[in-house]
């Protein structure tokens, strides 16, 4: 019933008022727990988990015990794997697990904060000391209906937020300069806070800021921006210069996000959760081009924007020699008519079905196919579900994950 209810036009405007009441409970039974640390928030298409990551060992490697929410995982020093597809929880559990955050003795929290949430009002009752904007591309417009309210919605959080943390490279962040209390702004190419000779390796990124030597161990362009952010993030909570370099560079890597799986065989293999068409597009920049092929397997979710999965499609043909298109978290929707709008997009970058654009509806076979094809120097990527433990079907969760199964493939390859 509730999922018919849900596809009505006006269903998310509807429930407001009961997402508002069960945030203020939430609040009051837990005693307000966000009002016991000092909650640093970051939201965004892209980048929020590596830069909440970053920021989480940035200041428990200062010494500053700090409890940690994202689409990853949460906890304090022990953190526990987020099993439910949904970055910021439910009020509820929310407020539950920030009392026990904060009953461990923790004075930060870094808490990831999706569109999502700041609409349904999850957040109500939290303090923001700082918030941080990674950046906004097309994503979430099956529950947002336009750009402008995606944009809108995350907007909430830097009306709320003492300080904000801009990225000056992305055009959201004019509205949001409007409507924040007070911030400062970073990027590459424009803002306030720029780094200044920014090399890009396989291993990850350097550059030089405010006469700190940034170096940090997950590769990509964005990783720039992402650990900026957290660096201008501990500048303003007072962390010495040290402090900072060690915090980002001993980061050795966030599940999920450009993971290398390495079982001795003669090609790279990548997994990360790029889903988004425009976070698919940086990981295609940030791994440039291998010695040898780059083979991608890919799927779409179901009940989700349909409107991106020829996009997608579209850019995975682009930038790869071969393209598998498979099953993600279908749900109740039909997953030939999911992968089709993937195929419809590759053959309009010039795919031919069977010969470099191949459907595989089951995730494992698909992977086994990417592995199987994949030659020495190759590059393959498993994109769109990084970290997570499970696929939705229509009869609800399987146990499914990218890195495990990967490993487990190449292994048997080599056997």
């Amino acid at each position: 019933m509730k999922k018919l209810l849900e596809k009505l036009p006006f269903y998310n405007t509807a429930v407001l008022p009961y997402h508002y009441a069960q945030a203020v409970v939430a609040g009051v039974k837990n005693g307000f727990p966000g009002r016991k640390l000092r909650v640093i928030a970051v939201t965004g298409t892209n980048g929020k988990t590596t830069t909440c990551f970053m920021l989480w060992h940035m200041l428990n490697q200062a010494g500053h015990k700090t409890g940690l929410m994202t689409t990853v995982a949460y906890g304090v020093e022990k953190l526990e794997p987020e099993l439910g597809h949904m970055t910021t929880v439910d009020a509820f559990t929310l407020n539950q697990r920030i009392k026990n955050i904060a009953n461990q003795g923790a004075e930060f929290l870094i808490l990831e904060v999706t569109s999502h949430a700041l609409s349904e009002y999850r957040i109500l009752n939290i303090p923001i000391e700082i918030g941080i904007f990674t950046n906004l591309t097309h994503e979430h417009l099956d529950y947002h209906k336009t750009l402008e309210n995606y944009r809108n919605a995350k907007g909430k959080l830097f009306k709320k937020a003492k300080y904000s943390i801009l990225n000056a490279d992305d055009p959201a962040t004019k509205y949001y300069e409007s409507i924040a209390k007070d911030y400062t702004t970073y990027g590459i190419k424009k803002g306030q806070n720029q780094p200044k000779d920014v090399k890009l390796q396989v291993s990850g990124v350097k550059y030089s800021y405010h006469g700190m030597n940034i170096e940090t161990q997950i590769p990509g362009e964005f990783n720039v921006y992402n650990s900026l952010a957290a660096v201008i993030a501990g500048e303003k909570l007072g962390l010495e210069p040290k402090s900072i370099e060690k915090g980002i560079k001993t980061l050795k890597s966030v599940e999920g996000r450009m993971n290398i799986i390495d079982e001795g065989q003669d090609f790279t293999v990548i997994v990360d959760y790029a889903h988004a068409p425009d976070a698919i597009e940086k990981v295609f920049k940030s791994v440039g081009k291998p010695k040898g092929r780059i083979i991608s397997v890919h799927g779409g979710a179901g009940r989700r924007d349909p409107s991106t999965r020829p996009v997608r499609g579209e850019l995975l043909a682009k930038h790869s020699d071969i393209v598998i298109i498979t099953e993600d978290d279908s749900r109740d929707e039909p997953l030939d008519k999911i992968m089709q709008g993937f195929v419809e997009g590759a053959k309009k970058a010039g795919k031919t079905l069977n010969k470099n654009l191949f459907t595989e509806p089951d995730r494992e076979k698909a992977i086994e196919l990417a592995l199987s094809k994949a030659k020495k120097g190759d590059l393959v990527l498993v994109l769109g579900k990084g970290h997570e433990k499970t696929i939705l079907r229509a009869d609800g969760p399987h146990d499914f994950e990218d890195i495990k199964v990967t490993k487990k493939l190449l292994r048997k390859l080599k056997v």
